[in-house]
């Protein structure tokens, strides 16, 4: 319980001067005020203080105060950084490139999204044909004049009349669902709002949808609000939301969460049942044709599931059942358990997914030491063929209809944008369908993937990408990202930030930590609950490596991560500082004893572990960055990103772990926090500001790792303008 929570008002010092600003000599007489409270919270008889918890209120004038000091303090230490604008150039004409999403095919119509290259938003196009120019159908650039109103989804009817959209604003998790007429492009008057964490599923008759939902919550903008009791509703066209149909609900599970899914023959309704962020999950199903009762077929959360497809009451289940690395089995819902039969059983490589095309072949997507392969099985579970893909990468898509003989897939990797391919599903022939506008000299560059060992001995893989014949002498700048949880894979891509690091002469390393989804459910559990310190580990041996091998040293190694791999960033500066030279943790799980009282936080409990459970108190409170921050502690420079509006990971986190980490830096290293004020977790960012971000990051590590710009580093051409700077 709190003892005592005092009053506090965050009074900016006086701007510093130009030289403090850029060398930060002496940092405590440059961050702002930041006065700290005598908040104390009783953890099962621990007292544990909480100094910063004012900074969990972002709407109180104190913070927005403060925000608006930090914010000030950052730009002016990045606008003395003189290589800033060069590199915004060349982002910003790297960036410049057309690409394109893979084709998804409804009632005779093909989808995509289109990008001519500097677009905030991408543009939704439909086509009557597969390769036809098609139209726009809705753009998103035009819903706002900033480009942080985002398209969060989009949900095509059986007959492809209609289609169900979402948008989200400013970055939040929390959508407003429309309805629009494809073939005229007019909306029609339905709105549904307060959805969060939900799609939308189409009766087969075009009449409405399936969709989940939040109580709109008393207070939108209050972030301490809990997301729960989610319910499951059917929305028929043309009424109001007030009589949308409750289908399911369960008023004694707080923390349930329901999504509807309507089979490919129409006949029923799969609803899935989730608690937490965990894979396991339950199923129920409801017989449409005869408006039958809600009946459970998977009645425990002891797996995952998930519906391929169906003949009748024989199911199509892709699942993890007693099969770490999942597999695939039929059941029949009339008898589950009894007629229970195995189909594809599981592989040495871990299953991502699946679904049935061309009638009956089924197409599985494997994960072989993080990198992609596509296995083609039919519906008795016999091979047909593996799919030969472009190169060693990462291949998404493979979706459509059940009867489709034709799908599209994605390629890319380090070096390679990615570029559409269409299959056929009969010959077995990828062919080339669109390329980006873009392509990188591979001959400039290496790629190899090593193995390393872990505190424990676990070899963890790693990717390394670098330019071609580097001296392996320690002398180069690293950039070392991983993440490590959910069960959450991390797979070769490309990417134009990535790629200027490159060209700044940067050593690219990504970790394929534990905790994620690489190597099936073991992998995971080995990583999450009181195993994660395991995830921590494997982060310190990575930079270990990349120190003992010669591609960097201590000083010269930066590390970034977002969301749970910001929790990973902060951990390992508080752990092992002396093995990094800069920092980035993005949008941080940073206070692993509060995360769960905020929004949907609860959720990572399922990874994390309850700090209100006694067992677990301990070992959150171990590596909880935020209370292992220590005074008089040299920490490597450090820039915390995140949005005053994250509604996810809500930025009380990186608010106080910076002030933290402000207020205990003994080195002369900067700590520095850069505050969007438009914007949430990163889910649908304009591209401005992604480039502005990015540039900043970038900057700031040029300087801190004190690297020198390649000769010809620069844009071709001339850039856009700068973007406007952080301060509100």
């Amino acid at each position: 319980m709190h003892m005592l929570l005092l009053s506090l008002i965050a009074c900016p010092k006086q701007q510093p001067s130009a030289d403090e600003v850029l060398t930060l000599a002496a940092p405590a007489s440059v961050y702002p005020s930041a006065p700290t409270g005598e908040v104390v919270d009783d953890y099962h008889g621990t007292p544990v203080p909480d100094p910063y918890r004012w900074l969990e209120d972002s709407e109180a004038e104190p913070v927005r105060d403060w925000i608006r000091a930090e914010n000030s303090l950052t730009e002016a230490y990045l606008a003395q950084i003189p290589e800033r604008e060069v590199i915004r150039q060349r982002m910003t004409e790297l960036w410049d490139y057309e690409r394109y999403t893979a084709p998804s095919t409804k009632g005779g119509k093909t989808f995509w999204t289109h990008n001519d290259g500097l677009q905030n938003q991408s543009v939704l196009f439909v086509s009557d044909t597969p390769d036809g120019e098609g139209r726009v159908l809705l753009d998103p650039n035009t819903l706002s004049e900033d480009g942080t109103v985002a398209l969060s989804g989009t949900w095509v009817s059986e007959s492809a009349r209609y289609m169900a959209y979402g948008v989200a604003d400013g970055g939040s998790d929390w959508n407003t669902f429309r309805v629009m007429d494809i073939d005229s492009g007019e909306l029609l008057e339905d709105t549904i709002e307060w959805v969060k964490f939900s799609g939308a599923s189409w009766t087969h008759d075009d009449k409405g949808f399936y969709y989940s939902r939040y109580d709109e919550p008393a207070d939108p903008g209050d972030l301490e609000t809990k997301n729960t009791f989610q319910k499951l509703y059917y929305h028929r066209l043309g009424t109001a939301q007030s009589e949308d149909e409750l289908v399911y609900e369960r008023q004694d599970k707080e923390f349930w969460g329901f999504g509807g899914s309507v089979t490919h023959d129409g006949r029923y309704l799969v609803i899935y049942n989730w608690e937490g962020t965990d894979e396991n999950n339950r199923i129920f199903y409801k017989d449409l044709k005869t408006d039958g009762e809600v009946k459970p077929l998977f009645t425990e959360f002891d797996a995952s599931y998930s519906v391929l497809g169906n003949d009748g009451t024989t199911w199509y289940v892709e699942t993890n059942r007693d099969a770490p690395k999942g597999k695939v089995v039929q059941v029949d819902i009339r008898k589950p358990e009894a007629s229970w039969k195995e189909l594809v059983p599981e592989d040495e490589d871990t299953l991502r997914g699946c679904n049935i095309l061309a009638k009956d072949d089924l197409v599985c997507r494997y994960l072989h030491d993080a990198q992609s392969r596509i296995q083609i099985y039919d519906l008795k579970g016999q091979p047909i063929r593996q799919v030969e893909l472009p190169g060693i990468g990462s291949a998404g898509g493979f979706g459509g209809e059940r009867y489709d003989t034709q799908t599209y897939y994605s390629f890319t990797s380090f070096l390679t944008p990615g570029t559409i391919y269409s299959y056929d599903m009969e010959t077995g022939t990828s062919e080339l369908f669109r390329a980006p506008g873009v392509s990188m000299n591979d001959q400039d560059y290496e790629v190899t993937q090593v193995f390393y060992p872990s505190k424990d001995g676990t070899q963890i893989p790693l990717f390394l990408v670098h330019r071609e014949g580097i001296e392996l002498d320690g002398s180069h700048p690293a950039y070392l990202y991983g993440y490590g949880g959910f069960s959450i894979p991390i797979t070769p891509y490309y990417s134009t930030v990535n790629r200027v690091w490159l060209e700044m002469g940067g050593v690219l390393a990504i970790a394929n930590l534990r905790g994620g989804g690489e190597y099936g459910e073991a992998w995971h559990d080995a990583g999450r609950l009181a195993n994660k310190q395991n995830v921590f580990d494997d982060f310190h041996a990575a930079a270990e490596y990349l120190h003992t091998q010669g591609y960097s040293s201590p000083d010269k190694t930066a590390i970034g991560g977002r969301s749970n791999g910001g929790l990973l960033v902060g951990a390992a500066i508080t752990q092992r500082p002396e093995l990094y030279g800069a920092a980035l943790p993005g949008v941080g799980v940073l206070d692993m004893l509060r995360f769960h009282k905020f929004t949907i936080g609860w959720a990572w409990i399922s990874d994390y572990g309850d700090p209100d459970d006694p067992a677990m108190f301990p070992v959150l409170r171990a590596y909880s960055p935020y209370h292992n921050v220590t005074d008089g502690t040299a920490y490597p420079a450090t820039m915390v990103t995140t949005g005053d509006h994250d509604d996810r990971v809500v930025p009380g986190h990186s608010f106080k772990f910076a002030a933290r980490l402000q207020a205990a830096q003994s080195g002369s290293d900067p700590v520095l926090i850069r505050i969007e004020t438009r914007a949430g977790h990163g889910a649908g960012k304009p591209t401005a500001l992604t480039i502005a971000e990015w540039t900043d990051q970038w900057s700031f590590l040029l300087k801190n790792l004190d690297m020198q710009l390649p000769e010809g580093f620069a844009p071709t051409s001339q850039a856009a303008e700068a973007p406007a700077e952080l301060s509100e």
